[in-house]
């Protein structure tokens, strides 16, 4: 039992796409970044590293070898994380820890988390209780390592790990409900029952925001369209008013970083002009809709027409994928089902009672379920599928910044309520019972 009532609580989630942190009790988080990170490869030889020392401060290459440098010959590679990602720096790569959801990388990890506490939230870990939110589908293995960094690098006094989906129920004020979780990484399907996530109904699918914005960039080039990385021109002003591009040579630049700047500016495009269509996409039928613009940060218009439908649909259909030339498809495309299927199928592997209710409490959450006219569609392909006594209703907040953050803003919520305080798990089990003891705390 821990009894600190007195500092608030942190929440932090670290998604596929964004690390959200922030104090609980607050509306939204207070530092919002994203989940990957620029890493440099060292060289043995700390004095070698030039990229080093261009990065760094004039004054420390002066001192050589400081003692961070023998930290950096032993682990070989500088991390650099949040708004340090802005900058191109000679042959960085940009490295995710998660892969299809789960975290593969904790080294990675934990320089999130640091960066999330020390640098932008300028806290000490020692003083503040964790809440942690944590995907449905994660396993106890990674739940117990979760657990250890954070007692035993961080020192927190206690904490707490909660399932994405249930976190998104207590934002929109439901203890029971099916949640439709389309983040960066992957879309993910869960029951939630009396704010347990009912593991046999959790249904995952490789299709989130990342992959679309991969089949936006590809259909783009396969028309002839050049996105330019911000980084790899600069605007030069010939007469007032009026300006030439000028491309930098930057020999060094990694191809990962290049994705990553070209994807930030897909994912704006599809941001900006992408919304479902109200019925399954037909290239004869979309082939004349007019036309969206949008202006590349190098000044040249493109207009976006049928892709505009098109992209949005694969969430339906993830099929259509295929057709965009240069797409990877997926190692076994006939497994990876749409969105309406993937409830349908969740609610079936549900207890009978409690199926009705699911239908009719469907929750959209994730950046990814802020494509307009979503929700619509969703209900209006479910209702078709699902049985007729069923009442089908998804339901998703007004306002994007919600739907981006639920599960923060659930794990906000939950942080803050009296009656949680003593579901904490505190550092003093911890030191008694051991880190499995995280799986009774923390169901």
């Amino acid at each position: 039992m821990y009894g600190g009532d007195e500092v608030s609580a942190i929440v932090i989630d670290v998604g596929s796409y964004s690390c959200k942190a922030g104090y609980a009790g607050d509306d939204t988080p207070k530092a919002v970044f994203p989940s990957v990170v620029g890493s440099i490869e060292q060289t043995r030889d700390t004095d070698d590293s030039k990229t080093e020392k261009e990065a760094d401060s004039a004054s420390d290459s002066k001192n050589g070898a400081k003692p961070m440098d023998v930290d950096k010959a032993k682990t070989k590679r500088k991390l650099y994380v949040g708004q340090e990602l802005e900058f191109r720096r000679d042959n960085m790569e940009v490295i995710s820890p998660m892969k299809d959801g789960t975290v593969t990388d904790w080294d990675i990890v934990d320089n999130i988390w640091n960066h999330a506490f020390r640098r932008r939230l300028l806290i000490n870990p020692e003083e503040h209780p964790m809440l942690i939110a944590e995907p449905s589908t994660n396993t106890a293995q990674q739940r117990e390592k979760a657990a250890e960094l954070m007692f035993e690098n961080y020192k927190v006094p206690a904490l707490f790990l909660a399932k994405n989906a249930v976190l998104t129920s207590f934002a929109s004020g439901r203890a029971t409900s099916l949640v439709v979780d389309s983040g960066g990484g992957s879309t993910v399907v869960s029951a939630v029952h009396d704010g347990f996530v009912l593991q046999k109904s959790v249904g995952t699918s490789p299709v989130g925001g990342e992959f679309l914005t991969d089949c936006m960039m590809k259909s783009l080039e396969s028309k002839g369209v050049v996105i330019r990385p911000r980084y790899s021109f600069k605007k030069k002003e010939i007469s007032p008013g009026e300006y030439k591009i000028v491309d930098l040579d930057l020999p060094n630049t990694t191809e990962s970083y290049r994705l990553y700047c070209m994807r930030a500016i897909a994912s704006d495009i599809k941001e900006s002009v992408c919304r479902v269509p109200d019925t399954a996409f037909d290239e004869v039928a979309y082939a004349n809709v007019p036309t969206t613009s949008y202006e590349l940060p190098d000044g040249q218009t493109i207009e976006v027409g049928a892709d505009r439908f098109k992209i949005p649909d694969i969430l339906f259909n993830p099929s259509l994928s295929q057709t965009i030339p240069g797409v990877d498809g997926f190692a076994d495309s006939m497994s990876v089902r749409g969105l309406p299927r993937m409830v349908i199928d969740s609610v079936n592997r549900c207890d009978v009672d409690i199926r009705k209710e699911l239908f009719s409490n469907i929750l959209l959450s994730g950046g990814s379920s802020s494509i307009l006219q979503l929700k619509e569609r969703l209900e209006k392909e479910v209702l078709e599928e699902s049985p007729q006594a069923a009442r089908v209703k998804v339901m998703a907040s007004g306002n994007s910044v919600e739907r981006r953050f639920s599960v923060w803003i659930g794990g906000s919520i939950l942080a803050s309520l009296g009656s949680f305080q003593q579901m904490w798990f505190s550092k003093a089990e911890y030191e008694e019972h051991g880190v499995s003891y995280i799986q009774r705390k923390c169901p």
